[in-house]
């Protein structure tokens, strides 16, 4: 267990980054690209309700649902069904999707090379996991709309966020 909020920073085997090592990640990024968000139709689920806070606290969101073929835009962005299909750069891969279902979306975030790829805490695939880590992308276990919010200030932009610095 990391002393910091009682947050494992070695789970599965797996050296994950640890808590200030997330904030310190999240003060510079900008954007956030969202496996397996919710659409507005299910705005009352955390897959939908996490990402809409960071992008009001100034995030670039964007969605890649992996479920609702019918919806094109998600939070007023246009959705992409792969990775690849992202522009990047990415900052951050949050991953709201079940382990097993990741697995197909490893090779685009392999490809996509994120900053970091953050499992929302129980969703960690440790299998791909090491892949990731094996391929110098970092890992994170952790809810970010929680750990964004545990941050000072929690529902103001960053000057990272606003454009005008660091």
């Amino acid at each position: 267990m990391h002393p910091e909020q009682g947050i494992e920073t070695e789970a599965h085997g797996l050296e994950l980054l640890s808590p200030a090592e997330m904030e310190a990640l999240l003060k510079t990024a900008r954007t956030i690209a969202v496996l397996g968000i919710k659409p507005e139709s299910r705005a009352h689920l955390d897959a939908h309700q996490i990402p809409l806070y960071l992008q009001k606290v100034g995030y670039r969101i964007l969605p890649v649902p992996t479920r609702y073929p019918e919806v094109t835009h998600i939070l007023g962005v246009p959705a992409r069904r792969r990775l690849t299909e992202l522009p990047p750069p990415v900052d951050v891969l949050n991953v709201f999707c079940k382990p097993a279902d990741f697995l197909t979306h490893l090779d685009g975030a392999l490809t996509l090379r994120p900053s970091v790829v953050w499992f929302q805490f129980g969703l960690i695939e440790p299998s791909a996991a090491r892949r990731l880590l094996g391929a110098g992308i970092p890992v994170a276990e952790d809810c970010i709309g929680c750990r964004r919010a545990s941050m000072w200030p929690s529902v103001e932009p960053f000057d990272a966020q606003r454009g005008s610095g660091a």
